[in-house]
Protein backbone atom coordinates (compact mmCIF):
# COMPACT_ATOMS: atom_id res chain seq x y z
CA UNK A 1 0.00 0.00 0.00
CA UNK A 2 1.44 3.52 -1.16
CA UNK A 3 1.60 4.84 2.25
CA UNK A 4 3.16 8.36 1.00
CA UNK A 5 1.31 10.59 -0.99
CA UNK A 6 0.66 9.26 -4.85
CA UNK A 7 -0.44 11.23 -7.41
CA UNK A 8 -4.43 10.52 -8.62
CA UNK A 9 -3.91 11.57 -12.10
CA UNK A 10 -7.06 12.10 -13.60
CA UNK A 11 -6.45 11.84 -17.41
CA UNK A 12 -10.12 12.63 -18.96
CA UNK A 13 -12.96 12.90 -16.84
CA UNK A 14 -15.31 15.58 -18.62
CA UNK A 15 -17.40 13.64 -20.72
CA UNK A 16 -16.64 9.80 -19.05
CA UNK A 17 -17.84 10.66 -15.97
CA UNK A 18 -21.26 9.66 -15.88
CA UNK A 19 -22.90 11.00 -12.45
CA UNK A 20 -22.46 14.57 -11.37
CA UNK A 21 -21.97 15.39 -7.99
CA UNK A 22 -25.83 16.06 -7.63
CA UNK A 23 -27.20 12.93 -8.68
CA UNK A 24 -29.85 10.98 -6.64
CA UNK A 25 -28.87 8.56 -4.08
CA UNK A 26 -30.46 5.47 -5.50
CA UNK A 27 -27.87 3.11 -6.64
CA UNK A 28 -26.61 2.89 -10.03
CA UNK A 29 -27.17 -0.72 -12.09
CA UNK A 30 -24.16 -2.36 -12.32
CA UNK A 31 -22.22 -1.74 -15.40
CA UNK A 32 -24.65 1.52 -16.33
CA UNK A 33 -24.54 4.94 -15.25
CA UNK A 34 -26.92 6.37 -13.03
CA UNK A 35 -28.77 9.35 -14.49
CA UNK A 36 -28.31 12.70 -13.26
CA UNK A 37 -31.84 13.23 -11.05
CA UNK A 38 -31.46 16.58 -8.60
CA UNK A 39 -34.02 16.49 -5.38
CA UNK A 40 -36.82 18.49 -5.01
CA UNK A 41 -36.40 21.62 -2.50
CA UNK A 42 -39.31 20.35 -0.82
CA UNK A 43 -37.38 16.65 -0.07
CA UNK A 44 -35.53 16.82 3.32
CA UNK A 45 -31.90 15.51 2.61
CA UNK A 46 -30.68 12.12 3.44
CA UNK A 47 -29.30 11.03 6.23
CA UNK A 48 -25.02 11.36 5.86
CA UNK A 49 -24.21 8.51 7.46
CA UNK A 50 -22.40 4.93 5.52
CA UNK A 51 -25.26 2.05 4.32
CA UNK A 52 -24.50 -0.42 6.46
CA UNK A 53 -21.19 -1.89 8.14
CA UNK A 54 -17.92 -1.25 6.29
CA UNK A 55 -17.01 -3.24 4.14
CA UNK A 56 -19.82 -5.73 5.70
CA UNK A 57 -19.68 -8.85 4.21
CA UNK A 58 -18.60 -9.07 0.43
CA UNK A 59 -16.54 -11.27 -1.71
CA UNK A 60 -14.43 -9.42 -5.02
CA UNK A 61 -12.53 -7.08 -6.16
CA UNK A 62 -11.56 -3.51 -4.91
CA UNK A 63 -8.96 -1.36 -5.00
CA UNK A 64 -7.15 1.28 -3.08
CA UNK A 65 -5.54 4.68 -3.77
CA UNK A 66 -4.12 7.25 -1.67
CA UNK A 67 -6.21 9.98 -2.13
CA UNK A 68 -9.93 9.53 -2.49
CA UNK A 69 -11.15 9.78 -6.10
CA UNK A 70 -13.64 12.40 -6.75
CA UNK A 71 -17.50 11.52 -6.86
CA UNK A 72 -16.76 11.98 -11.40
CA UNK A 73 -14.24 9.33 -11.04
CA UNK A 74 -15.84 7.09 -8.46
CA UNK A 75 -18.85 6.95 -10.85
CA UNK A 76 -17.13 6.27 -13.72
CA UNK A 77 -15.35 3.00 -12.36
CA UNK A 78 -18.51 2.10 -10.96
CA UNK A 79 -20.20 2.02 -14.12
CA UNK A 80 -16.91 0.41 -15.78
CA UNK A 81 -14.75 -1.66 -13.85
CA UNK A 82 -14.81 -4.93 -11.93
CA UNK A 83 -14.24 -3.04 -8.93
CA UNK A 84 -16.93 -2.67 -5.99
CA UNK A 85 -14.72 -1.84 -2.55
CA UNK A 86 -12.47 0.90 -2.22
CA UNK A 87 -9.81 1.62 0.21
CA UNK A 88 -9.83 4.76 1.92
CA UNK A 89 -7.52 6.34 4.58
CA UNK A 90 -9.54 8.08 7.13
CA UNK A 91 -6.67 8.56 10.07
CA UNK A 92 -3.29 8.46 11.54
CA UNK A 93 -0.27 10.98 12.30
CA UNK A 94 1.57 8.93 9.29
CA UNK A 95 -1.34 10.04 6.58
CA UNK A 96 0.47 11.99 4.08
CA UNK A 97 -2.66 12.16 1.40
CA UNK A 98 -4.44 15.52 0.66
CA UNK A 99 -8.18 14.26 1.40
CA UNK A 100 -10.51 17.24 0.32
CA UNK A 101 -12.90 15.06 -1.23
CA UNK A 102 -13.60 12.57 1.99
CA UNK A 103 -16.49 13.69 3.75
CA UNK A 104 -18.88 12.25 5.79
CA UNK A 105 -21.57 13.10 2.30
CA UNK A 106 -19.01 11.48 0.44
CA UNK A 107 -19.05 8.10 2.46
CA UNK A 108 -22.41 8.26 1.98
CA UNK A 109 -22.73 8.70 -1.83
CA UNK A 110 -20.69 5.64 -2.29
CA UNK A 111 -22.34 3.53 -0.33
CA UNK A 112 -25.77 4.28 -1.36
CA UNK A 113 -24.24 3.03 -4.90
CA UNK A 114 -23.16 0.23 -3.75
CA UNK A 115 -19.26 0.65 -2.72
CA UNK A 116 -17.89 -0.93 0.39
CA UNK A 117 -15.55 0.81 2.02
CA UNK A 118 -11.84 -0.51 4.04
CA UNK A 119 -11.14 1.94 6.32
CA UNK A 120 -7.00 2.69 7.07
CA UNK A 121 -5.47 4.03 10.06
CA UNK A 122 -2.29 4.75 9.03
CA UNK A 123 -0.10 5.91 12.43
CA UNK A 124 2.45 4.24 14.48
CA UNK A 125 4.83 2.08 12.58
CA UNK A 126 7.36 -0.57 13.18
CA UNK A 127 9.94 0.09 16.18
CA UNK A 128 12.68 -1.70 13.85
CA UNK A 129 11.39 -0.14 10.81
CA UNK A 130 12.58 3.47 8.10
CA UNK A 131 8.68 4.55 8.96
CA UNK A 132 7.50 7.26 11.31
CA UNK A 133 6.05 7.93 13.76
CA UNK A 134 7.12 4.54 15.64
CA UNK A 135 5.39 2.51 17.88
CA UNK A 136 7.61 2.61 21.08
CA UNK A 137 9.57 -0.75 21.54
CA UNK A 138 8.66 -1.88 24.84
CA UNK A 139 5.12 -4.20 24.58
CA UNK A 140 3.40 -2.53 27.48
CA UNK A 141 3.75 0.93 25.95
CA UNK A 142 2.93 0.04 22.80
CA UNK A 143 -0.35 -1.49 23.53
CA UNK A 144 -1.36 1.78 25.13
CA UNK A 145 -0.56 3.00 21.41
CA UNK A 146 -2.72 0.93 20.18
CA UNK A 147 -5.65 1.75 22.13
CA UNK A 148 -4.90 4.97 21.74
CA UNK A 149 -4.58 4.59 17.62
CA UNK A 150 -8.00 2.59 17.99
CA UNK A 151 -9.70 5.98 19.44
CA UNK A 152 -8.58 7.79 16.79
CA UNK A 153 -10.01 5.62 13.92
CA UNK A 154 -12.99 4.82 15.54
CA UNK A 155 -13.34 9.03 16.08
CA UNK A 156 -12.64 9.53 12.34
CA UNK A 157 -15.17 6.57 11.43
CA UNK A 158 -17.51 7.83 13.26
CA UNK A 159 -17.27 11.88 12.17
CA UNK A 160 -17.36 10.35 8.28
CA UNK A 161 -20.77 7.90 9.21
CA UNK A 162 -19.19 4.98 9.16
CA UNK A 163 -20.71 2.90 11.97
CA UNK A 164 -20.11 1.06 14.61
CA UNK A 165 -19.85 -2.49 13.36
CA UNK A 166 -17.37 -1.77 10.56
CA UNK A 167 -14.18 -3.34 10.57
CA UNK A 168 -10.76 -0.56 10.59
CA UNK A 169 -7.79 -1.65 9.31
CA UNK A 170 -4.36 -0.74 10.70
CA UNK A 171 -1.28 0.03 8.05
CA UNK A 172 1.76 -1.06 9.13
CA UNK A 173 4.18 -0.63 6.85
CA UNK A 174 7.18 -3.74 5.80
CA UNK A 175 9.50 -4.03 8.59
CA UNK A 176 12.58 -5.42 9.14
CA UNK A 177 10.69 -8.49 12.05
CA UNK A 178 12.70 -9.32 15.00
CA UNK A 179 12.14 -10.69 18.30
CA UNK A 180 12.20 -7.28 20.12
CA UNK A 181 9.58 -5.94 17.24
CA UNK A 182 7.02 -8.58 16.97
CA UNK A 183 6.38 -8.06 20.66
CA UNK A 184 5.96 -4.53 20.15
CA UNK A 185 4.14 -4.92 17.09
CA UNK A 186 1.43 -7.68 18.18
CA UNK A 187 1.24 -5.84 21.79
CA UNK A 188 0.50 -2.41 19.68
CA UNK A 189 -2.35 -4.80 17.78
CA UNK A 190 -3.83 -6.32 20.98
CA UNK A 191 -4.51 -2.90 22.30
CA UNK A 192 -5.86 -1.51 18.69
CA UNK A 193 -8.25 -4.97 18.95
CA UNK A 194 -9.37 -4.47 22.82
CA UNK A 195 -9.79 -0.88 22.46
CA UNK A 196 -11.74 -1.33 18.99
CA UNK A 197 -14.08 -3.75 20.41
CA UNK A 198 -14.88 -1.58 22.77
CA UNK A 199 -15.83 1.26 20.60
CA UNK A 200 -17.85 -1.55 18.85
CA UNK A 201 -15.63 -1.74 15.78
CA UNK A 202 -14.12 -5.17 14.01
CA UNK A 203 -10.32 -4.86 14.05
CA UNK A 204 -8.42 -5.17 10.93
CA UNK A 205 -4.57 -4.75 10.38
CA UNK A 206 -2.93 -4.54 6.74
CA UNK A 207 0.59 -5.55 6.46
CA UNK A 208 3.35 -7.10 4.07
CA UNK A 209 3.17 -10.82 4.10
CA UNK A 210 7.02 -11.00 4.98
CA UNK A 211 6.37 -9.23 8.14
CA UNK A 212 3.66 -7.87 10.18
CA UNK A 213 1.11 -10.89 8.56
CA UNK A 214 3.67 -13.92 9.27
CA UNK A 215 4.34 -12.41 12.80
CA UNK A 216 0.22 -12.04 13.27
CA UNK A 217 -0.62 -15.47 11.75
CA UNK A 218 2.61 -17.17 13.69
CA UNK A 219 0.81 -15.79 16.51
CA UNK A 220 -2.87 -16.66 16.01
CA UNK A 221 -2.63 -19.14 19.13
CA UNK A 222 -0.18 -17.02 21.30
CA UNK A 223 -2.44 -16.52 24.68
CA UNK A 224 -0.12 -13.14 25.36
CA UNK A 225 -1.94 -11.34 22.26
CA UNK A 226 -5.67 -10.81 21.42
CA UNK A 227 -6.51 -11.77 17.88
CA UNK A 228 -7.98 -9.90 14.88
CA UNK A 229 -11.00 -10.26 13.18
CA UNK A 230 -9.52 -9.54 9.97
CA UNK A 231 -6.00 -9.46 7.91
CA UNK A 232 -5.20 -7.41 5.11
CA UNK A 233 -2.33 -9.50 3.06
CA UNK A 234 0.24 -7.22 0.80
CA UNK A 235 1.74 -10.15 -1.44
CA UNK A 236 1.70 -8.92 -5.35
CA UNK A 237 1.62 -11.95 -6.46
CA UNK A 238 -1.10 -11.17 -8.86
CA UNK A 239 -3.37 -13.51 -8.15
CA UNK A 240 -7.21 -12.49 -7.13
CA UNK A 241 -7.38 -14.71 -4.12
CA UNK A 242 -6.86 -14.59 -0.71
CA UNK A 243 -4.35 -17.18 0.08
CA UNK A 244 -1.01 -16.22 1.88
CA UNK A 245 0.95 -18.54 0.89
CA UNK A 246 3.89 -19.04 3.31
CA UNK A 247 2.97 -16.19 5.16
CA UNK A 248 0.02 -17.36 6.64
CA UNK A 249 -1.23 -20.98 6.83
CA UNK A 250 -4.53 -21.70 5.21
CA UNK A 251 -6.36 -22.62 9.10
CA UNK A 252 -5.87 -19.25 10.33
CA UNK A 253 -7.91 -16.53 9.55
CA UNK A 254 -10.26 -18.87 7.41
CA UNK A 255 -13.54 -17.85 8.24
CA UNK A 256 -14.23 -14.99 5.33
CA UNK A 257 -11.51 -12.87 7.46
CA UNK A 258 -9.15 -11.74 4.71
CA UNK A 259 -8.16 -9.32 1.94
CA UNK A 260 -5.45 -9.64 -0.10
CA UNK A 261 -3.54 -6.64 -2.24
CA UNK A 262 -2.61 -8.79 -5.04
CA UNK A 263 -1.13 -5.97 -7.48
CA UNK A 264 0.23 -2.25 -6.54
CA UNK A 265 1.32 0.62 -8.31
CA UNK A 266 -0.96 -0.42 -11.24
CA UNK A 267 -2.18 2.90 -13.39
CA UNK A 268 -5.35 1.85 -14.93
CA UNK A 269 -8.48 3.90 -16.65
CA UNK A 270 -11.72 2.58 -16.98
CA UNK A 271 -14.43 5.28 -18.07
CA UNK A 272 -11.96 7.54 -19.06
CA UNK A 273 -10.70 8.12 -15.69
CA UNK A 274 -7.15 7.21 -15.23
CA UNK A 275 -5.65 6.85 -11.44
CA UNK A 276 -2.48 4.55 -9.80
CA UNK A 277 -3.98 1.90 -7.82
CA UNK A 278 -3.39 -1.31 -5.47
CA UNK A 279 -5.31 -3.93 -6.82
CA UNK A 280 -6.83 -6.25 -4.08
CA UNK A 281 -9.25 -9.18 -3.68
CA UNK A 282 -11.88 -9.25 -0.45
CA UNK A 283 -13.78 -12.26 1.13
CA UNK A 284 -14.85 -10.95 4.17
CA UNK A 285 -18.10 -10.86 5.95
CA UNK A 286 -19.88 -8.90 8.47
CA UNK A 287 -19.50 -9.47 12.87
CA UNK A 288 -20.22 -8.25 15.88
CA UNK A 289 -17.08 -7.42 18.32
CA UNK A 290 -17.46 -9.13 21.88
CA UNK A 291 -19.66 -7.40 24.30
CA UNK A 292 -17.77 -5.53 26.61
CA UNK A 293 -17.24 -6.80 30.13
CA UNK A 294 -14.72 -6.37 32.53
CA UNK A 295 -13.78 -7.15 36.48
CA UNK A 296 -11.01 -5.63 38.62
CA UNK A 297 -10.63 -7.86 41.62
CA UNK A 298 -8.33 -5.67 44.38
CA UNK A 299 -6.51 -7.62 47.35
CA UNK A 300 -9.34 -5.47 49.72
CA UNK A 301 -11.94 -6.52 47.57
CA UNK A 302 -14.63 -8.16 49.96
CA UNK A 303 -15.05 -11.71 49.06
CA UNK A 304 -12.48 -11.53 46.45
CA UNK A 305 -9.28 -12.52 47.83
CA UNK A 306 -7.82 -15.41 50.00
CA UNK A 307 -4.24 -15.71 51.32
CA UNK A 308 -2.69 -17.61 53.76
CA UNK A 309 -0.95 -16.31 57.43
CA UNK A 310 2.62 -15.57 55.55
CA UNK A 311 0.86 -13.10 53.00
CA UNK A 312 1.66 -9.98 54.96
CA UNK A 313 0.09 -6.03 53.74
CA UNK A 314 2.17 -3.50 52.85
CA UNK A 315 1.79 0.32 51.96
CA UNK A 316 5.51 0.63 50.64
CA UNK A 317 5.18 1.20 46.96
CA UNK A 318 3.47 4.54 45.50
CA UNK A 319 2.88 1.95 42.90
CA UNK A 320 -0.07 0.20 44.22
CA UNK A 321 -3.29 -0.42 43.39
CA UNK A 322 -5.71 0.85 46.19
CA UNK A 323 -4.29 1.23 49.75
CA UNK A 324 -2.05 -1.68 49.94
CA UNK A 325 -1.13 -5.31 48.39
CA UNK A 326 0.16 -8.52 49.98
CA UNK A 327 3.85 -9.83 49.94
CA UNK A 328 5.35 -13.14 50.64
CA UNK A 329 8.79 -15.20 51.11
CA UNK A 330 9.21 -17.58 48.03
CA UNK A 331 9.38 -21.42 49.52
CA UNK A 332 9.34 -24.69 47.56
CA UNK A 333 5.47 -25.59 48.83
CA UNK A 334 2.00 -24.58 47.34
CA UNK A 335 0.43 -21.56 48.63
CA UNK A 336 -1.18 -19.52 46.24
CA UNK A 337 -3.43 -16.00 47.69
CA UNK A 338 -6.48 -16.30 45.09
CA UNK A 339 -8.18 -14.00 43.62
CA UNK A 340 -11.98 -14.74 43.10
CA UNK A 341 -14.95 -13.58 41.19
CA UNK A 342 -17.74 -13.81 39.06
CA UNK A 343 -17.34 -14.68 34.99
CA UNK A 344 -20.72 -14.41 33.22
CA UNK A 345 -20.03 -17.00 30.52
CA UNK A 346 -17.44 -19.24 29.43
CA UNK A 347 -15.28 -17.93 26.93
CA UNK A 348 -12.04 -16.40 25.87
CA UNK A 349 -10.80 -13.43 28.76
CA UNK A 350 -7.71 -11.20 29.08
CA UNK A 351 -5.80 -11.77 32.50
CA UNK A 352 -3.97 -8.90 33.56
CA UNK A 353 -1.96 -8.18 36.27
CA UNK A 354 -1.12 -4.76 38.62
CA UNK A 355 1.85 -4.99 41.16
CA UNK A 356 4.20 -2.06 42.24
CA UNK A 357 7.96 -3.21 40.82
CA UNK A 358 11.33 -3.11 43.29
CA UNK A 359 14.39 -4.46 43.07
CA UNK A 360 13.74 -6.68 46.12
CA UNK A 361 10.48 -8.32 44.50
CA UNK A 362 10.81 -11.44 42.79
CA UNK A 363 11.66 -11.78 39.28
CA UNK A 364 9.99 -15.14 38.51
CA UNK A 365 6.38 -14.88 40.14
CA UNK A 366 4.43 -17.36 38.88
CA UNK A 367 0.58 -16.23 38.23
CA UNK A 368 -1.93 -18.89 38.01
CA UNK A 369 -4.54 -18.47 35.66
CA UNK A 370 -7.54 -21.21 36.53
CA UNK A 371 -8.74 -22.31 32.48
CA UNK A 372 -11.47 -25.07 31.77
CA UNK A 373 -8.12 -27.37 31.08
CA UNK A 374 -6.52 -26.45 34.10
CA UNK A 375 -4.53 -23.91 35.80
CA UNK A 376 -1.58 -22.38 33.34
CA UNK A 377 1.34 -20.81 34.63
CA UNK A 378 2.90 -17.48 33.95
CA UNK A 379 5.48 -16.01 34.83
CA UNK A 380 6.02 -12.13 35.38
CA UNK A 381 9.51 -10.16 36.77
CA UNK A 382 7.82 -7.92 39.41
CA UNK A 383 11.22 -6.09 39.55
CA UNK A 384 10.18 -4.23 36.38
CA UNK A 385 7.13 -2.66 34.65
CA UNK A 386 5.38 -2.36 37.44
CA UNK A 387 2.57 0.59 38.85
CA UNK A 388 0.56 -0.45 35.43
CA UNK A 389 -1.72 -3.28 33.99
CA UNK A 390 0.57 -6.08 32.00
CA UNK A 391 -1.47 -8.83 30.04
CA UNK A 392 -0.47 -12.52 31.09
CA UNK A 393 -2.44 -13.47 27.65
CA UNK A 394 -5.94 -14.76 26.61
CA UNK A 395 -7.59 -17.59 27.92
CA UNK A 396 -10.31 -19.36 28.05
CA UNK A 397 -11.97 -19.10 31.55
CA UNK A 398 -15.21 -21.07 32.91
CA UNK A 399 -19.03 -19.00 33.84
CA UNK A 400 -19.42 -18.70 37.78
CA UNK A 401 -18.07 -17.74 40.89
CA UNK A 402 -14.41 -19.27 41.46
CA UNK A 403 -10.77 -18.86 42.15
CA UNK A 404 -9.67 -17.35 38.69
CA UNK A 405 -6.27 -16.10 39.16
CA UNK A 406 -3.61 -16.73 41.88
CA UNK A 407 -0.17 -15.54 42.63
CA UNK A 408 2.00 -18.77 43.96
CA UNK A 409 4.65 -18.50 46.60
CA UNK A 410 6.57 -21.68 44.85
CA UNK A 411 9.70 -19.55 42.63
CA UNK A 412 12.76 -20.34 41.60
CA UNK A 413 13.34 -16.30 41.73
CA UNK A 414 14.73 -14.42 44.60
CA UNK A 415 13.07 -11.87 46.45
CA UNK A 416 8.99 -11.21 47.46
CA UNK A 417 6.60 -12.56 45.56
CA UNK A 418 3.40 -9.46 45.45
CA UNK A 419 -0.32 -9.94 45.37
CA UNK A 420 -2.32 -6.41 44.35
CA UNK A 421 -5.18 -6.64 41.89
CA UNK A 422 -6.30 -8.22 38.68
CA UNK A 423 -8.16 -7.34 35.69
CA UNK A 424 -10.66 -9.68 33.67
CA UNK A 425 -11.85 -8.67 30.07
CA UNK A 426 -13.51 -10.91 27.65
CA UNK A 427 -12.51 -10.44 24.67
Amino acid sequence: MRAIATALTLLAVAAAAAVPATASAVPARVGTPAAAEPQSAAEPPAAVAAVGPQPGTFTGKGFDTCTAPSQAAMDARLAASPYRAVGVYISGGSRTCAQPNLTATWVADQTRKGWRLIPIELGYQAPCGTRTPKMSADPATARGQGRTAADSAAGAAQALGIGAGSTLYNDIEQYPTTTACRAAVLSFLSGWVERLHALGYLAGMYSSGSSGIRDVCDAYRDTRYLRLDQIWIAWWNGVADTDAGTYCADDRYADQQRLHQYAGDVTETWGGVTMKIDRNYLDVRAGTPPASWSVTVDNATAGGFTAGAAWGTSAYSGQRYGADYRFAAPVAASDVAWFRTTLPATGAYEVSVWYPADPGYNDRTPYLVATTTGNRTVAVDQRTGGGRWVSLGVFTLAAGTGDKVGVSRWSAGAGYVVADAVRITRV
